[in-house]
């Protein structure tokens, strides 16, 4: 069962929220708040990775954009087989509107380790990004 949450605020707040949801894709405020409210939770508990204690365990997507070389492959095969991170599923794909390859990885692991292991990536020739996405925070849910 739905429970409506209020809360007030100016014209103009209102009017640049809605333009800010418009912007994200969301369809309506009630989705939108939401998320950005469970989003600003994770974000105020755990910290961002540079933040995070280095022991925290957490499962996580890289998501490594590069330009196809040797010293890329090689790198993702070593991560790959390091046991830094454990590895549970690893995706290929060619990007061919941006011309650009995509490794899409989603692993579990310390925050030293995830944080070394974009460090490493960080510093091959030919990457030309890397994002850090966490899975969100949960005690119970359907898996």
């Amino acid at each position: 069962m739905s429970q409506i949450i209020t809360f007030s605020a100016d014209k103009s707040f209102a009017n640049d929220l809605d333009g800010i949801i418009k912007k994200s894709g969301y369809q309506n405020r009630s989705r939108f708040i939401r998320d950005a409210s469970l989003f600003f939770s994770e974000i105020q508990q755990r910290g961002e990775l540079n933040d995070m204690n280095d022991e925290e365990i957490l499962e996580a997507h890289l998501v490594i954009h590069y330009q196809h070389h040797n010293s890329v492959e090689t790198k993702l095969m070593e991560i790959k087989h390091s046991h830094e991170i454990e590895i549970s599923s690893s995706n290929h794909s060619c990007l061919k509107y941006s011309h650009t390859c995509v490794d899409i990885i989603q692993a579990i692991g310390s925050a030293a380790n995830f944080r070394k292991v974009i460090q490493q990536l960080q510093d091959t020739p030919n990457v030309n990004k890397i994002s850090f996405i966490s899975a969100p925070m949960r005690e119970d849910g359907c898996c």
